[in-house]
């Protein structure tokens, strides 16, 4: 394997750790690649999908609690929507341009 196709392949993993598990699980994989390798792309792309998973699990909380002021479940399904559709497109992006890691739109940038 070459370095581009590790770099597409670990970027989209980094990605795509959502759909393997929705629990804090899917945290871990992200982690573990930002602290193994060496690449600055997928650094970047681990870094980025660590904010992500974040954001989502902070915006789940907070549309949780507004459950009871009845807005709380439409902004829920949408959550529910963004955290399929985002990470597609994170992964489309790293396989068409491994060479420019991918920005999510709207996010907290915490690490």
């Amino acid at each position: 394997m070459t370095d581009l196709d590790t770099r597409k392949l670990l970027s989209a993993l980094c990605h795509g750790a959502i759909f393997l598990s929705p629990t804090v699980v899917s945290l871990g994989i992200p982690i573990a690649i930002l602290v193994l390798n060496d690449d600055s792309v997928v650094k970047e792309n681990a870094k980025e999908s660590i904010n992500f998973h974040i954001n989502l699990y902070l915006y789940g909380i907070v549309f949780s609690l507004l459950i009871f002021v009845a807005i709380g479940i439409p902004l829920l399904i949408i959550l529910w929507i963004i955290s399929i559709l985002m990470p597609i497109v994170a992964i489309v992006h790293c396989a068409s341009n491994p060479t420019k890691p991918y920005r999510y739109p709207f996010i907290l940038r915490i690490v």
